[in-house]
């Protein structure tokens, strides 16, 4: 009976998410590498979000291409959804299951608890109790990046190419994550430009707070009115918003995550690139070659996890000396490493 309950169940689940199914025909893996199977269950958003639901997508193609991995990811269709999509795939016995954002932690953690013989992966983990943080379980990987080293290089970048000294930030969910890449983006800002000052909005205090590009716009258009002529955003497909503001008045937008001259051509100074992509290929390598091991990994500039655009598309918007000037910010942050042991960016 229980099982007959079961698998009503997982029928229910299937129905209600929209499984995209398998990206693509997996090659053969290469030698010394197993076969996994790796499902993906993407955060609010979704896919397309030219963002960070994106640039995991490109780290489970990525494990497709390249170690033959058997490729799913699911979309849901609200919120709710999310821990379904999770038991989905761990029912169904995926290798490695990925959440795609800090909101599938707790989730997660339980789900892992359950299933102690798979591997998990959770990108921005942030899991808390009365005591403080809450380390991820043996079998599960906490994704994490020192975002504000790459905000504080397109701070810098934002600072140099300003006319007016007032620049703007929009983030998404108002909580210490996104204020990672404020701080970032300010503190860059105010090292090569000390009369500079930097307008930040929030869109809101729920996930919801990721998929409002109205509400980003409108965030963007106030800071240009305030006088800003350049602005960062943080906020997944809030984020478009922004784009959209820049093309109204012509201003300057810096993207995030992922490459985002598209949604603005001219007018991008440059992304932010947060490489999520890198870190969702190096959890699936490590399954595939058992090196993967639970805990904490977090990306920085020095293991090629954060980066910024400066390519033909925008250099003609960097003034003269803003590249090298930038560059040798980026070298300085490596040999130092701040943010990795809370040392605050200045």
């Amino acid at each position: 009976m229980k099982l007959a309950l079961a698998g009503a169940a997982l029928l229910a689940l299937n129905a209600a998410l929209l499984l995209l199914g398998p990206a693509a025909e997996a090659p053969r893996p290469p030698a010394g590498v197993r076969p996994v199977r790796v499902g993906l269950v993407f955060d609010v958003g979704g896919r397309g979000d030219k963002s960070f639901n994106d640039a995991a997508f490109l780290g489970v193609e990525r494990a497709r291409r390249e170690l033959g991995a058997e490729v799913e990811v699911i979309e849901p269709s609200d919120s709710a959804d999310r821990e379904s999509g999770l038991r989905l795939l761990a029912a169904r016995g995926f290798d490695l299951i990925v959440g795609v954002g800090f909101v599938f932690s707790d989730d997660m953690y339980r789900i892992a608890g359950e299933y102690p013989r798979l591997h998990f992966a959770d990108i921005d983990y942030a899991k808390f109790d009365e005591h403080g943080p809450v380390p991820p379980p043996p079998n599960m990987v906490a994704l994490k990046f020192r975002e504000d080293e790459g905000a504080y290089l397109v701070g810098a970048a934002a600072a140099l190419a300003s006319r007016t000294g007032v620049l703007g930030f929009v983030g998404g969910m108002d909580i210490p994550l996104i204020h990672r890449f404020e701080d970032g983006y300010r503190a860059g800002a105010e090292r090569v430009c000390p009369r500079c000052r930097v307008l930040a909005g929030y869109a809101g205090v729920t996930p919801d707070a990721f998929k409002n590009p109205s509400r980003g716009k409108e965030l963007a258009l106030s800071q240009f009115a305030q006088g800003a002529d350049v602005v960062f955003h943080a906020a997944g497909s809030t984020g478009l918003g922004v784009f959209e503001a820049a093309r109204k008045t012509s201003h300057l937008a810096i993207g995030v995550d992922a490459d985002q001259y598209r949604e603005a051509p001219g007018l991008v100074l440059t992304s932010m690139i947060k490489r999520i992509d890198v870190a969702v290929f190096h959890a699936a390598r490590g399954v595939a070659d058992g090196s993967f091991a639970g805990g904490v990994s977090v990306f920085g500039l020095a293991e090629g996890g954060l980066d910024y655009v400066y390519d033909e598309h925008n250099r003609a918007l960097f003034p003269p000396g803003a590249r090298e000037r930038v560059e040798a910010l980026r070298a300085e942050l490596i040999a130092r490493k701040p943010g990795a042991g809370g040392e605050p960016l200045r």
